[in-house]
């Protein structure tokens, strides 16, 4: 293929599948909170976490990892402003100690951190205004959730973003398209790749055993593999469900993201990890697979935008649901079948925020790939103009990106309002 669309694809999976601990949105308030703290000089006495409806849905519900069971969007901060390394980026709370727990809490007993919802069009938006000894720091962070825009102390900017505010991506998105993914998946060479993948592989994979251990929300993995008959579905669902669950249970172990997600990360992955096992398949099968899954889900996402009243794990699961199909040497044409069946039937589940219940979605969109890879299989497919479906594959993944982007805002202010007043 051409070498500027084979390094760009190289360079968007380096920059997606970064490691991340813990639900991404208050591990992106966390790492802003540590840099604020760390242009303050001192200890903040009074914090103010302003942030867009998206970011309150999903911090609202998740426990954070390394913080003894705390939850919410004034612990993520404070405990980030306490312990937290912001060179760490999205794994910032790895060192946090027992002392910095219970300093966090001592804090949030008195009240030192407010938040306010902000006004803003921009779904990923965090503004923290932090105080001590007459000294303040304002930190802004957009679009992305280590993507610092400005940072203000007293009356002097130290620190703006010269892109004006907008993602610090160097790698070109538009070249994604369908045909080239898999020219890509089935020419890169693997040596340019492994070292991504099979990190992807080792940190996502025990998430998903330790999800199983049944300690985190419901056990749905366990539940899963104990009421259905065994089978690949069954086994692909039960560690996929498990590893979210575990993630957002409060799990310290890391995981390797896709498109600011850790959900989505897990279910581009695990299910190919366990398919490729139980099938006995080389590891360069596996490989090149997890390369089409996770850039296919990246191109999904770049219609849909990092946060949505969409959920991601449609996105995530018909990529894996597409690569299983590729993995097994189907045509183009089966795997655009795929993605269609897919996208014919669960584009509808709603994202209302992050939490162990993500692990369910993603049990079922699972379920709903794996039905659209066996019809494709079969050449069998929903025609054209069947509902949402397009004529062309890429025309359903943009129409189906202009649901989630645009058509769901109204839904997603419906949502937070719902879930804020569920508090009152």
């Amino acid at each position: 293929m051409k070498e500027n669309i084979y390094k760009e694809y190289i360079e968007i999976l380096r920059e997606e599948l970064v490691p991340a601990m813990g639900c991404t949105e208050p591990i992106a308030l966390a790492y802003g909170a540590a840099k604020a703290r760390e242009v303050l000089g001192a200890m903040p006495e009074r914090i103010t976490a302003k942030c867009s409806g998206n970011i309150i849905k999903n911090v609202r519900c998740v426990t954070i990892p390394n913080s003894g069971g705390m939850v919410g969007i004034a612990a993520g901060v404070v405990l980030g402003a306490v312990g937290g390394d912001s060179s760490k980026m999205m794994e910032v709370l790895e060192g946090v100690n027992s002392s910095h727990i219970q300093k966090t809490r001592e804090l949030l007993a008195k009240n030192v951190c407010s938040v306010e919802l902000l006004d803003t069009p921009v779904v990923l938006h965090i503004i923290l205004e932090m105080e001590a000894e007459g000294n303040q720091v304002v930190l802004e962070i957009k679009h992305d959730h280590t993507n610092i825009t400005k940072i203000q102390k007293n009356d002097q900017v130290i620190y703006e973003n010269k892109e004006k505010g907008q993602e610090s991506h160097q790698a070109d998105r538009s070249l994604l398209n369908l045909e080239d993914i898999k020219e890509f998946a089935d020419t890169v060479k693997l040596e340019d790749v492994q070292d991504i993948i099979e990190k992807q592989i080792s940190c996502n994979m025990a998430i998903a055993r330790e999800g199983m251990t049944g300690k985190y929300g419901l056990g749905i993995g366990r539940v899963i593999m104990e009421s259905y008959p065994p089978s690949i579905l069954t086994k692909m669902r039960s560690l996929t469900a498990a590893a979210s669950e575990a993630r957002m249970g409060g799990c310290d172990l890391p995981v390797i993201i896709n498109s600011g997600s850790g959900n989505q990360g897990i279910a581009s992955s695990v299910p190919l990890a366990v398919y490729a096992r139980e099938l006995e398949l080389p590891d360069y099968i596996l490989y090149r697979a997890l390369v089409f899954s996770n850039l296919l889900t990246v191109y999904q996402k770049t219609y849909i935008g990092k946060l949505s009243a969409f959920c991601g794990a449609v996105s995530a699961s018909c990529a894996s649901g597409a690569a299983i199909t590729y993995m097994v040497g189907g045509s183009m044409d089966r795997i655009k079948k795929t993605i269609e069946n897919t996208l014919a039937n669960i584009p509808g589940i709603i994202c209302d925020g992050a939490k162990i219940s993500c692990a369910a979605k993603i049990a079922s969109s699972l379920d709903a790939s794996f039905l659209a890879h066996h019809l494709a299989m079969n050449d069998q497919a929903y025609a054209p103009f069947t509902g949402i479906i397009q004529e062309e594959v890429s025309e359903t993944i943009m129409s189906v990106g202009a649901i989630g982007k645009e058509g769901m805002k109204e839904t997603d202010k419906e949502i937070l309002k719902i879930m804020i007043g569920s508090e009152k």
